[in-house]
């Protein structure tokens, strides 16, 4: 049963306690926006509603109306559009908008706005709908926004929803916990496991994918992961991935081998994954992940790279009880990987 939200304001999603758990209040898009904000106050709402074609992997997102927007400033009216993307993704692909509806701030579009897409990768994407009075010789004036988790959709709810229209406010770049995602198998090969082989304990990493990676500057990117086995000595341990060009979520299909372990030195080890991205001649790292026991120390050391999270630890463990099997997982991309020297 679909739970519709009233003029009282409650939620599709408000269930196990969670109120409007699928909004967000100026959130991914203010890390990127560009426009004229704070011109005038934020009121009023948008009535939407979404839905997802399995059949021709489409999600739609219906635009019905909006009700006591603010007037434009200087014109003392509004000439509202509303304007869609499915962040991280702030590039022009991404971009889809109403047409404008002159002089009222109780416009109705009844509009369709599509996006082909995977349903799987809804679940790392944000919707965001702002609402703009049109300038035609000045730059727009932002009149509000509601922001949507897809991950936390209900998407048996197919009707229109009301939500009231919030302001936007700026976040760093390096506030920002989670980049994205990152689906991959691990899985632990013990020596001798069939008929003498392998030889040497084997760690076997397959990198599927990412999804919603967030860059600095937003939209598509090229990217690429690099794996290390830490400690390691001399910088021996590194392999990466191609690079995947232009994409927020990438298909990497990437097996890394580690071989040469014991069973006992998966305590004292950790696995760095990080995900990286090219600009010309460059490369930054976005984020990355920690798979170890979490303990803080290496074979009997202290040391700073051993900070997995508990997610990251419950990865790693399930693979040192559960040899010969894979894991699989989907985990944050993080960004506060502490720094780790050469071993």
């Amino acid at each position: 049963m679909c739970n519709i939200q009233t003029d009282s304001g409650r939620s599709p999603l408000q269930k196990n306690n969670f109120h409007s758990s699928y909004t967000l209040s100026g959130g991914m898009m203010s890390l990127f926006s560009s426009g004229v904000f704070g011109v005038v106050e934020v009121r009023g709402r948008l009535q939407f509603s979404l839905a997802y074609d399995g059949h021709k992997g489409e999600l739609r997102v219906k635009v019905h109306r909006c009700e006591d927007i603010s007037a434009a400033a200087d014109e003392h009216r509004s000439d509202p559009y509303v304007k869609c993307y499915l962040l991280p993704d702030m590039s022009s692909r991404s971009k889809r908008k109403t047409a404008v509806k002159r002089r009222t701030q109780n416009p109705v579009f009844e509009q369709t706005l599509k996006y082909k897409i995977r349903q799987k990768e809804l679940n790392s994407r944000t919707l965001n709908l702002s609402v703009w009075h049109a300038e035609s010789l000045a730059r727009n004036v932002f009149l509000g926004e509601v922001e949507v988790a897809l991950g936390l959709w209900d998407w048996t709810c197919t009707q229109p929803l009301w939500q009231d229209l919030q302001p936007r406010f700026y976040l760093r770049p390096d506030c920002v916990s989670s980049r994205g995602t990152l689906l991959f198998s691990i899985k632990f090969v013990p020596e001798g496991f069939e008929g003498g082989l392998p030889l040497t304990g084997e760690l076997h990493i397959w990198l599927q994918e990412a999804q919603g990676l967030l860059s600095k500057k937003g939209g598509a990117v090229d990217s690429f992961v690099k794996s290390y086995i830490l400690p390691d000595v001399g910088c021996q341990s590194g392999q990466k991935t191609q690079v995947v060009k232009r994409s927020i979520s990438p298909s990497y299909n990437h097996t890394m081998v580690y071989d040469g372990f014991q069973s006992s030195d998966l305590e004292e080890a950790c696995a760095e994954l990080s995900v990286w991205q090219r600009e010309g001649f460059k490369q930054h790292m976005i984020g990355g992940i920690r798979l170890s026991c979490g303990t803080g120390q290496s074979y009997g050391e202290t040391v700073r790279w051993m900070d997995s999270t508990e997610e990251e630890v419950s990865v790693w463990t399930s693979m040192i009880k559960n040899q010969n099997h894979w894991i699989e997982a989907t985990l944050p991309i993080r960004t506060n990987l502490t720094h780790r020297s050469s071993d």
